[in-house]
This record gives C-alpha cells, structure tokens and sequence, in this order.
C-alpha cells in the first residue's frame, strides 16, 4: 500500500501511475462500479469518476478514447478521508479512458467512465471504507449481522486501512492479556474478524488467514509475543470451528484446535473461558 495524503475538500478517491509515484493522475468525488461485481466475462470493471481532474498521464488521455492512447497504465488507487488524507488503496491495471463528459459537481471538473482491472475491491466495502472516514467505525462488533461475503470485505478493509487504523501506534508491549470474544465466531472469517478487534480495537485487523495470522503473531501488527489472550464462549466456538485443516503429511486437525496449536507455537498463552 502507498499513500499520498494529498487530497481536498469532496474529494474522496486519488489515482497515481504506479510507475512514477511523482505522475499524480489526479482527484474524484466518486468511483462508481469500483466496488460492484467485475463488469464482464474478462475481469474488467467500469468505474465512472465523478468530479473528476485529470492529470498527468490520466490526462493525456482524455483526448485519445478509441485509441491506444487512451490506455494510461497501472495505478494505484487511493481511498481518502474526510482530511484528505490516505485511509488504504487499491493496486489497479490497465486503467483506460472509455468516455469523457462534462460535470455537474464544478467548473473545469469532468466526468470520467474508464475500464481497469482490480482484484482486490471486494463487493460490499465501500460501506466499511465510509464507516471510516466518517468516523464511525467506533465500536466493536458492527460486522455481527454481515453476510459471509460482507464479513470477507469487512476483513479486506482492515488489512487495506490498518496502517491508517493505527496512524503509526507501536505494539503493544509483551505481557498484555487481550480478551477475545467467542460469542459469534462461526466460522473462519468471523474468527479473523474477532481476533482483528480484540488486538487492534473496532476494525482492527491480526489476519485474514492462517498464514497472514502467523506473520502478525511475528510482531508488527498491534501486539508482541508473548501475550495472553482471554477467549471467552470458546465452549462455542470450538463447536463450531471443527472444519478439518491439513496440518502437514496426512494430519488434519480442527480448525479450532490448529489455530491453539499457532498461538501455543508463537508464545501466545491461550485462556478458554
């Protein structure tokens, strides 16, 4: 993730070649389709940018659509808060300027349609990334009542934002006893969820699978080993975690009881309550 800070009053997106961080492809109000369904059978999304001032290489397409020329490249594309500044962005491919129109948001402003490739803008993110630049990711719990696939986004945010999320803070010191709430972990996803927040408070992100959770127990992701960790309803838990997890040669294991297996490992005292 890169981040520029760089942002204005209603401008809640920014584009930057990936290729030359000093390339600044300016400013949008908007990106819709960003976070919709891929456009066709390719993999391709179409995002109209609203509110847009191009620059850069993006603007040296804006004459060009038809033609090769309207290809500007690969970017990064920036999600800003209500300061401006850079909550998380979006590694994008192959952004191509496919209409071009006045807008209705300001003077010398216009409305951008462009294709580009994005793996990682999950349907249903947008509403978590607005739950933070306006401030309201602010108590813990809030993705109880996602879907799974809302729960996948909430968790995709966590990671994309969790620089900005933690605006610099160190881990926490070794020693700290964390408590982690059971009551509604299900699944996979919803563990990760549990976990993000009972390290890093609401939003908060410690993995999004096993191995992503093995790194963050390797310190730089809010806490350092060795720490305690209070699981409280893990009676529930374990119920419901007993998915079998190939854990080397022909072993499979529990979900539940693998994943006391890597805190065990990484100098994590686990309490089940």
């Amino acid at each position: 993730m890169r981040t520029s800070g760089r942002g204005g009053e209603g401008q809640k997106y920014a584009l930057t070649s990936d290729e030359d961080d000093s390339d600044f492809w300016g400013f949008a109000h908007e990106a819709e389709g960003l976070f919709t369904p891929l456009s066709d059978e390719e993999g391709a999304r179409r995002v109209h940018l609203a509110g847009c001032l191009p620059q850069g290489g993006l603007l040296r397409c804006v004459d060009h659509v038809g033609s090769r020329r309207a290809v500007a490249g690969n970017a990064w594309f920036e999600l800003l808060d209500g300061d401006g500044a850079t909550m998380g962005s979006y590694f994008v491919n192959e952004v191509t300027v496919i209409d071009v129109q006045p807008s209705a948001r300001g003077a010398g402003l216009v409305d951008l349609t462009v294709t580009l490739w994005c793996e990682n803008a999950l349907a249903g993110a947008k509403q978590v990334w607005d739950l933070i630049s306006t401030g309201q990711l602010s108590r813990t719990g809030m993705w109880h009542e996602l879907s799974p696939e809302g729960r996948r986004a909430w968790l995709s945010v966590a990671l994309w934002s969790q620089e900005y999320h933690r605006q610099g803070r160190p881990d926490s010191p070794a020693g700290q006893v964390f408590t982690l709430d059971g009551r509604h972990i299900v699944d996979r996803d919803t563990f990760y969820c549990a976990i993000g927040e009972a390290i890093n408070g609401p939003g908060g992100y410690f993995g999004w699978n096993l191995d992503a959770l093995e790194d963050c127990l390797r310190g730089g992701w809010g806490a350092t080993t060795p720490f305690t960790l209070y699981w409280g309803s893990s009676a529930e838990a374990r119920a419901r975690l007993v998915e079998g997890v190939p854990a080397g040669g022909d072993r499979q294991i529990a979900l539940f009881d693998l994943l006391l297996e890597i805190f065990e490992e990484r100098g994590v005292s686990v309490s089940l309550r």
